[in-house]
């Protein structure tokens, strides 16, 4: 019997119980933590279905509730954490009411005693100051203070998640955990970090932390001749060989001679790359092209390849897997689109000085991404004039030009100021606070010098209602753009060709069905390629419930879609972002006849275009998803 657990806490109270599930409708967290957030808000996390089996890539901790920023239900993952969750014995915690003073949850499960839930205090200013044991600041020295106070309590190691100052400074603050090793927390980062559901967890609740584990044995598919008869009856090889192939790219591509998604993207994106706040869109190809040639592939990339790639630093998220994703620099995880937001699209070249800009966004606990779309934004508002430096605490304006641009030492000067800027938003000084968001700081800053529209137009993010935002994923594609109700993930399509925009909206819908799939079973999206259509079998097989997943999938996007927040959005950035990408793939000999009736309407009027654009997307999302 495919049955779940789920522990329901009071955190006012301390009360708590533990639900039994046996609800066709709840198949995995996503299911589950769409429930509770209908049915009173709830913030939830917990594990898929195969969480500690050997399956690659099965131990994603799931977590979701409304999202502070984006103003919406969402769904954010953290790699390798469910593999201690599982040894508690439960399926899925949901989170209610607010702790009366700042706190840490403790769930422990020994063998087959009952699960010990337990809130104990947290000392903040102390925590986030400091922690001499380990000499961490912000997020991970709370990561360290709850690890030594209650980590000789388990039996096993546990998992430990925490937030920082970001958390209770703004609406984009995320949870952090580390792998563990033989003395605790390393630096191997891993984050539930997009939709700030870490400001939901300190602001609406009063916690800060979480430390789970144990020793409870339930039932798993831990037998590897029945994972691999599975995948040799699909693919006629064994699931450590497939699985390897299917995730190469995160682990090391030969024919590209680098790994990762930061080694593969910078290699392959080139041009398509964006710089200086998105200001790149509106370049000739040979402009961007030059801009790689000179500075990120010379430089950026080839700091990376030296010091992580040819040195193989690489590691896991805490489940031992395959793939060995995360790339290493010392105390540094290297992923594209942190160094991306903190790198080109700040203006820096250099690793040093990236290092320097996303550390201090790790440490304050900030979502990396946003908090570098966030920075970008701020820092052409300096360049352009439209904001005096010293309003906001400076002394200097970036250098946002790539014309005599100094790699090394403008690198290091424009991450300072990013870094800066961070300080300034984690202390919520002057009209730097985003408590209420990007949209609400824009138009305070706009309001005071008199150019709103101009300070609206730079600030690329997707919109949702009134004043929900999220900084899109890096890549030039329409799919970022899209009228989704989650984004900031991959719930899109973003492949590099054109598709017109009612197919790209159902185009839309059918990965969006694909990766709740993922989510709902706890699994990382690098082994979609064999997951997709192989876990439906699976599941059925091993847990003896005869569903079809994807029709299951499918219907729970539809519900989602039935609360879609998106608005379209307010900066004439994006429309410039979508004129071009649709004059690249004209340059690029794209034949498809619809593409020169979009090109003729943006050439026209590029937002009128944009917002028919968005709409035609969205009408094509809506009609997928009401097909049966």
């Amino acid at each position: 019997m495919y049955e779940q657990k789920a522990l329901h806490v009071d955190l006012a109270t301390g009360y708590y119980r533990v639900e039994r599930i046996h609800d066709p409708e709840v198949l995995g967290p996503v299911d589950f933590g769409f429930r509770e957030w209908r049915r009173n808000g709830a913030l939830c996390f917990g594990g898929g279905a195969f969480m500690g089996s050997v399956l690659a890539g099965s131990n994603r901790l799931i977590f979701t509730g409304e999202s502070p920023c984006w103003g919406g239900f969402y769904v954010s993952t953290m790699g390798g954490a469910a593999l201690a969750f599982e040894n508690v014995g439960l399926n899925y915690v949901a989170l209610g009411g607010r702790c009366p003073a700042p706190s840490a949850l403790v769930l422990r499960r020994e063998g087959q005693e009952e699960v010990e839930v337990e809130l104990v205090p947290v000392d903040l200013a102390a925590a986030w100051r400091s922690c001499e044991a380990g000499g961490e600041t912000g997020w991970r020295a709370l990561e360290r203070q709850l690890w030594d106070r209650c980590a000789a309590r388990f039996s096993n190691p546990p998992r430990v998640l925490a937030v920082g100052p970001a958390a209770t400074s703004s609406d984009f603050g995320a949870i952090g955990s580390s792998k563990i090793g033989a003395n605790g927390p390393t630096h191997v980062e891993c984050w539930a970090g997009r939709g700030g559901l870490g400001s939901r967890m300190a602001r609406e609740h009063g916690l800060y932390g979480v430390v789970f584990g144990g020793s409870f044995v339930d039932r798993d598919l831990d037998d590897r001749k029945l994972a691999d008869r599975y995948f040799e009856q699909r693919y006629k090889m064994r699931m450590a060989l497939k699985d390897k192939e299917a995730t190469r790219k995160y682990r090391y591509d030969p024919d590209l001679h680098t790994g990762g998604t930061l080694g593969v993207n910078f290699t392959r994106l080139k041009e398509k790359l964006f710089h200086f706040n998105y200001r790149s869109v509106e370049w000739p190809t040979d402009r961007r092209a030059a801009l790689h040639r000179d500075l990120v592939a010379p430089h950026y990339l080839r700091q990376f390849n030296e010091e992580t790639i040819d040195q193989k630093q690489f590691s896991h998220c805490g489940e031992p897997c395959p793939a060995v994703c995360k790339k290493m620099c010392g105390p540094y995880k290297k992923d594209y689109e942190p160094y991306q937001t903190f790198g080109p699209l700040c203006g820096v070249y250099d690793q040093r000085a990236a290092e320097h800009a996303v550390g201090a966004a790790d440490r304050f606990g900030f979502d990396a991404i946003s908090a570098g779309g966030v920075a970008a934004w701020l820092m052409e508002l300096l360049a352009d004039g439209i904001v005096d430096p010293q309003d906001w605490g400076l002394s200097a304006r970036p250098v946002f030009s790539q014309e005599g641009f100094r790699v090394v030492e403008d690198s290091a000067h424009n991450a300072a100021l990013a870094t800066a800027l961070l300080d300034a938003i984690a202390g919520r000084r002057g009209e730097l606070d985003f408590s209420d968001g990007a949209r609400a700081v824009a138009r305070r800053i706009g309001n005071r010098t008199g150019r709103l529209q101009e300070v609206l137009d730079r600030l690329v993010v997707n919109c949702a209602g009134e004043q929900g935002w999220m900084v899109p994923n890096q890549y030039w594609v329409p799919g970022m753009f899209s009228p989704l109700p989650i984004l900031g993930k991959y719930y899109q399509y973003y492949g590099d060709d054109f598709v017109p925009p009612r197919e790209l909206g159902r185009v839309n819908a059918a990965r969006m069905a694909n990766e709740l799939l993922l989510d709902n079973l706890g699994f990382c999206r690098f082994h979609r390629e064999w997951a997709e259509e192989l876990l439906p079998e699976i599941f059925r097989d091993f847990w003896g419930v005869d569903v079809d997943l994807h029709a299951h999938h499918h219907s729970l996007a539809r519900r989602l879609n039935a609360h879609n927040p998106s608005a379209f959005f307010e900066s004439g950035r994006v429309a410039a972002i979508l004129l071009g990408f649709l004059r690249r793939k004209h340059e690029e000999g794209t034949a498809r006849p619809e593409l020169a009736e979009w090109l003729a309407r943006f050439d026209a009027d590029p937002r009128e275009a944009a917002r028919d654009f968005w709409y035609e997307s969205r009408k094509g999302l809506d009609e997928a998803l009401q097909d049966h």
